[in-house]
């Protein structure tokens, strides 16, 4: 049984042993955890305002998946640091659908009307999660101001939560 729960500091190294390991071995991105400044501060980083980082957790403690909600203000939010252990990927573990779900529920109570994210060509089987779900491809010049476009990002998606106010 997986449990999806907001991020703790108990989870940081269970975090980062999911993340870069998936980041650098099966997509070969040249990044480092000190490259990447919000693993080492997610409170200061993604929990505050209308965000929140997530963990997937086994019932024996292990971090088996992520996902972070960055609020970038306008009511939007950017879906950032999705990734699951290749062990427990796939429908039949439900991880990212688990985690994606209650990043949704969590935008939605919170009036978050779009949720936007940049991923790179090389995540296939993650495009077409996100299509799935109903994310719709955009182009960049299409992306909220606030929308924090990493260096490796060369596909981008949205996802509207709410209708814009008056529509």
């Amino acid at each position: 049984m997986i449990r999806i729960l907001p991020f703790a500091p108990a989870h940081a190294a269970g975090v980062v042993s999911v993340i870069v390991p998936i980041q650098q071995a099966e997509f070969g991105i040249p990044i480092t955890l000190e490259a990447q400044p919000d693993l080492q501060d997610i409170p200061g980083f993604y929990q505050r305002g209308h965000g929140n980082f997530w963990v997937a957790e086994t019932e024996g403690g292990e971090i088996v998946g992520t996902v972070a909600l960055l609020d970038i203000g306008q009511q939007q939010g950017a879906l950032r640091k999705m990734f699951v252990a290749a062990s427990h990927r796939g429908k039949a573990h439900g991880v990212a659908q688990a985690l994606l779900g209650t990043l949704l529920a969590w935008g939605r109570e919170r009036d978050i009307r779009e949720v936007f994210l940049g991923t790179t060509d090389k995540f296939l089987a993650a495009h077409r999660f996100y299509e799935k779900q109903g994310f719709t491809r955009v182009e960049p010049g299409r992306l909220p101001l606030g929308f924090p476009v990493m260096s490796v990002d060369t596909r981008f998606y949205a996802l509207a939560l709410q209708a814009p106010a008056g529509a």
